[in-house]
């Protein structure tokens, strides 16, 4: 029963993510975007990562770690592309 919990936190923070890559993507700056929290947020689902694949046996909820952290990479790789183009607007 608490991995349906983990699973359902996890995708509800994963929701979030396919729409800060459409904002990303669609406003072309990386203004108001904090690189800093979204290395932390990486870092966590890291830690996520880790402790699922330490455990004895492993759960289905690690695809979700997985999947949320392929999706703050990819926009931490939006924010670089971003405010470079930020730059060149300048």
């Amino acid at each position: 029963m608490a991995e349906i919990f983990e699973m359902l936190m996890v995708i509800c923070f994963g929701i979030s993510w396919p729409l800060s890559i459409y904002k990303s993507l669609k406003s072309r700056t990386a203004k108001g975007k904090s690189l800093t929290f979204e290395c932390f947020i990486l870092i966590g689902y890291v830690f996520g990562i880790i402790s699922k694949l330490t455990q004895s046996s492993i759960s289905y909820v690690l695809i979700f770690y997985v999947i949320n952290f392929i999706s703050v990479s990819i926009d931490i790789g939006l924010y670089f592309r971003n405010a470079r183009l930020d730059r060149l607007a300048e």
